[in-house]
């Protein structure tokens, strides 16, 4: 059900970048730096908390389709009312710190409860990383079975990188890469790689077999706008180099 056209494009190029603000940012101006940099720089579309009030301030900021997300079905409804073009559930790192584990019959609940409230939207779930990666990919053809539209992985939390520099954002990118590469090649949906990537491992994610990738922490921890919009534009031009053979839509 994929039916936003910029997003769609995207995906089937393998040039898709969502620029994410966090599950768990209320922050008004800090979401909307977010926002404005993910459309001066050039992102395929936006993801923010599932709140009304950021919703509506991001549909005046930005051209760009807005993805809300949130682990309580019941908060998508008035965001899509309020102009959320789609839905994601997860993704799960903001959980982590707090000693939180979404198990893979959470997530399950989750999606089909989403599914029987907004039978109609566009609806992105992610794979917890916490998963043997056997199970993940079990997990990840059961909810598209239950109505998920994309599959996004995660990772970047539990990586422990050993090295700076290049090969540190290699390890500390290669969770959501290794489930990617195996999740993309059990579905017959997009697969979109977040959590832990920068402009480094961005390539890789769609050379593994993802549609796109989601990024957050390397664009939304800085302070400068003018970081933030060439962190975006770093990331597009990295998509842009490699080609894609993952599933159309």
């Amino acid at each position: 059900m994929l039916n936003n056209s910029p997003i769609k494009q995207a995906i089937n190029q393998g040039k898709a970048l969502k620029v994410i603000s966090g599950l768990m940012n209320f922050d008004t101006q800090r979401v909307a730096a977010t926002v404005k940099a993910a459309t001066q720089g050039g992102a395929t579309f936006v993801d923010i908390a599932a709140d009304v009030s950021l919703v509506r301030m991001a549909r005046n900021l930005t051209h760009l389709p807005i993805c809300v997300s949130a682990v309580e079905p019941v908060k998508f409804i008035p965001c899509v009312e309020a102009g959320a073009d789609l839905i994601e559930i997860g993704n799960f790192d903001a959980f982590y710190a707090q000693g939180l584990r979404f198990e893979a019959e959470d997530v399950l609940r989750l999606t089909k409860q989403t599914r029987s409230l907004l039978p109609n939207i566009t609806l992105s779930v992610t794979v917890p990383h916490i998963l043997e990666l056997d199970r993940q990919v079990q997990l990840a053809t059961e909810l598209v079975e239950a109505g998920a539209d994309i599959i996004q992985t995660e990772g970047g939390t539990s990586s422990q990188p050993v090295h700076s520099g290049t090969l540190g954002l290699i390890e500390k990118a290669s969770p959501t890469l290794a489930a990617a590469y195996e999740i993309s090649r059990a579905v017959s949906v997009p697969v979109l790689c977040a959590s832990g990537l920068s402009s480094v491992t961005a390539p890789l994610a769609i050379a593994a077999g993802a549609s796109g990738i989601g990024v957050g922490s390397a664009i939304n921890r800085l302070n400068d706008e003018v970081a933030m919009v060439a962190a975006v534009r770093s990331l597009v031009e990295a998509l842009a180099t490699v080609s894609h053979a993952g599933v159309r839509v």
